[in-house]
């Protein structure tokens, strides 16, 4: 399978579950409601409540802007709440949390862009990290891999296969045998699902 391309701009903007933001949606596999995984651009103008998203694992990452102060309140078995505050900036790792989760969005100086990746928590694990230059790695058989890039733009090798991803691009492919990924980026998003 070769490389699917999603360009930022060519998405149009849809209006959050809970009204607050609006989302640009890269991909959903399988498409339509019943995805098992989903990445998206979402901007956020505003500070207030995140859309809650039940059975779900959420990646969180800021792109753009000053960043954002997360307060995520997770139900104990007690009946209380976990609250716990995350500060996220555009040096910072993505943030992991239960979609489910009451998460509460303080923008820390005006609007931010942020990326998510979206996981039902009966598929197999999942993972996102930054890429700030040089990144390899060997990556198994029956995973989707997925590349976000930034401002900057980001080269991607693929085995033996060279790709120029563009400025606020995706893109991703599902693999079907075991392959090396080397990616070089000044800032970019890499991303591991295991298939469907």
């Amino acid at each position: 399978m070769s490389w699917h391309v999603v360009r930022l701009a060519d998405v149009a903007a849809t209006h959050w579950r809970n009204g607050g933001g609006l989302t640009r949606e890269l991909v959903a596999q399988p498409a339509g409601a019943d995805w098992q995984w989903r990445m998206s651009v979402a901007e956020v103008s505003q500070s207030g409540p995140f859309s809650r998203f039940d059975d779900i694992t959420r990646w969180f990452a800021v792109l753009q802007g000053a960043g954002v102060v997360l307060d995520v309140r997770t139900p104990s078995d007690s009946g209380v709440a976990n609250a716990t505050e995350h500060r996220l900036t555009v040096q910072e790792p993505p943030l992991c949390f239960d979609g489910a989760a009451t998460t509460d969005c303080q923008l820390i100086a005006g609007p931010t862009q942020d990326f998510n990746l979206m996981v039902r928590n009966s598929s197999l694990p999942a993972r996102m990290q930054r890429v700030s230059g040089d990144f390899h790695t060997a990556v198994g058989a029956m995973k989707t891999i997925a590349i976000y890039a930034t401002n900057t733009g980001a080269r991607v090798r693929f085995n033996a296969e060279e790709l120029l991803v563009p400025p606020a691009t995706l893109v991703w492919r599902t693999l079907r045998k075991s392959a090396t990924v080397e990616v070089h980026a000044p800032h970019a998003l890499w991303m591991e699902v295991s298939s469907i």
